[in-house]
């Protein structure tokens, strides 16, 4: 059985207004959808064929890529009961960058989705505690997005001191 195909087509048959794109590379199937029904689709892939996993949720910052926005955020999804892999890309606008928390669905999420908060300043709408996880809450920024500059903002002045 292939999975991952049974997974694009779910995915295409069921939601064929959402989806942007879609592909193959190294024999690992992806989508592309709009933000806008992403736990729903999630919640399919994961209750009608079996990707009972979360391996990983991470972003990517196309600015100036041509792309159909400017973030995306990529769901790695593993299935224990068949072994196979399937990518999820959601296209998260720049002006709003705001998308539904995967917590509810794998508590896995609950992390990454702020360690993308953290570095790209991407919310997760309904996350049950979505704070920064890597630096300090007074912390202006997002480091990972391409418009930050390459030697930071002087910021590593504006840590507190900690005596040892």
């Amino acid at each position: 059985m292939d999975l991952q195909q049974s997974a694009l087509d779910l995915v295409k048959g069921t939601f064929p207004d959402e989806v942007l794109g879609h592909g193959s590379h190294v024999g690992q199937h992806w989508v592309e959808i709009k933000a806008g029904r992403v736990l729903d689709v999630l919640g399919a892939l994961r209750d009608q064929l079996s990707f009972e996993m979360l391996m990983d949720l991470t972003a990517v910052d196309w600015l100036g890529q041509d792309k159909p926005e400017r973030f995306s955020v990529v769901y790695n999804l593993f299935s224990l009961t068949h072994n196979q892999f399937f990518r999820v890309k959601a296209w998260v606008p720049e002006d709003e960058p705001v998308i539904d928390s995967a917590f509810g669905l794998w508590r896995s999420a609950d992390w990454a989705e702020r360690e993308v908060f953290d570095m790209y300043g991407i919310k997760f709408a309904g996350h049950p505690g979505l704070k920064r996880i890597l630096l300090p809450e007074s912390y202006t920024g997002y480091p990972l997005r391409k418009d930050y500059p390459l030697t930071g903002k002087g910021e590593r002045y504006d840590f507190p001191k900690h005596s040892r």
